[in-house]
């Protein structure tokens, strides 16, 4: 439980951070800096992103929900996961971590899931 209710910290962090801007940016590689601008100056691509992570965070404090915050997040992820292990490799422990976590979750609710691929 401790482990979803920090997970549920990061994403409401990260999605507002997507907003208001309040954490540095760590260096990067050249391409992976070229890709967060484009995603940046593309003015939808990171709100949309900002706003998935405050809905997951949401949902996954309210145990009822968990399942949903799971699946709405996951894109995000993979698209984290792929980001870290083709462009940033520094950052592969935060992708693998974080797919974990979701992955976890999505398996620790896979019943609530059956109805979906019936």
């Amino acid at each position: 439980m401790c482990c979803v209710f920090s997970w549920h910290l990061c994403l409401l962090n990260s999605g507002f951070n997507k907003f208001f801007n309040y954490m540095p940016v760590p260096d990067m590689k050249a391409g992976a800096t070229l890709l967060m601008m484009a995603f940046s100056k593309s003015g939808w691509v990171l709100s949309l992103v900002g706003i998935v992570e405050i809905v997951s965070g949401i949902l996954f404090a309210l145990p009822k929900y968990r399942a949903l915050g799971a699946i709405v997040l996951l894109p995000v992820v993979v698209g984290i996961l792929v980001f870290h292990l083709v462009q940033e490799p520094n950052g592969n422990p935060v992708g693998i971590i974080l797919s974990a976590l979701n992955g976890y979750i999505i398996f620790e609710k896979l019943d609530r899931y059956k109805p979906m691929i019936k």
